[in-house]
């Protein structure tokens, strides 16, 4: 999208415009692609300054985005002497310096502690609720799942999904129950049928797909089934990405037994 890499064919345009034309890009698009993108001997201050020097944004932007970034207190120290979670804060206060319309973050909660993480997340929801367009680019699906509103799945360099989040996860993932019950043999009696999946997870505990809750409710006690647990689970991001990208993964590891 930045033009750091050449397609092999197609374009990529911001505001409908190449990023090599946009006269600031700064105020167009904020960019974390490599955190540890600084020079070294600078202060975080002075690397922010610099940056802020091409564009023309006043150091009052600077001091800014340095204590949204949560930074302030190691501000002036260098920037080659930060740890990985100082480092990513760093590049996310780059890209917020010219306050712009698109962030574009690539893994932007790498290295950060918890407190960052939920930071992060709340900014980008904030963000994007102010109308701005947030691109997210990581692997870890959890955090990809309280995060996104909509998901784009790619592999080897094909989009193999695009859309809204829930809808994604609805259409690639299957709905359970667990359930736990003492007479697990008398329960699989009662609910099985050709569209029924049912796995043993314990000597006392089901896993049933193909039947609501509550029909395995109505029919256990149709029967007098005791049960102990009748708790619905819903597919989560990760598992649709898995499903999605089976047949797309460039290098397998061997299953451990």
């Amino acid at each position: 999208i930045v033009g750091l890499d050449r397609p092999t064919a197609g374009t990529a345009t911001v505001a409908g415009r190449e990023y090599r034309k946009l006269r600031a890009p700064l105020t167009e698009v904020g960019v974390l692609l490599d955190a540890k993108a600084v020079h070294t001997g600078r202060t975080a201050r002075d690397h922010l300054r610099a940056m802020a020097a091409t564009h023309g944004i006043p150091t009052s932007r600077v001091d800014e985005v340095i204590e949204l970034a949560g930074i302030g207190s190691v501000a002036r120290k260098r920037a080659g002497k930060f740890s990985l979670g100082m480092g990513q804060r760093l590049g996310i206060a780059s890209a917020l310096l010219g306050d712009p319309h698109t962030l574009i973050l690539d893994e932007p909660v790498n290295g950060l502690d918890p407190e960052g993480v939920r930071w992060v997340r709340q900014f980008v929801r904030h963000a994007a609720s102010e109308g701005r367009t947030v691109l997210l680019s990581s692997h870890l699906m959890s955090e990809m799942a309280q995060t996104a509103d909509h998901v784009i799945v790619m592999g080897r360099g094909k989009v193999l999904a695009d859309a809204p989040l829930a809808e994604l996860v609805r259409s690639w993932t299957t709905n359970r129950v667990r359930v736990r019950t003492p007479r697990p043999t008398d329960l699989v009696a009662a609910v099985g049928g050709p569209d029924v999946e049912i796995v043993s997870a314990a000597p006392d505990l089901l896993d049933i797909a193909g039947l609501p809750a509550a029909r395995i409710g109505d029919l256990a006690a149709e029967r007098g089934i005791p049960l102990h647990e009748l708790t619905p689970t819903t597919g989560s991001l990760e598992e649709a990405y898995l499903a999605l990208t089976g047949d797309a993964v460039e290098y397998r590891t061997k299953e451990l037994s």
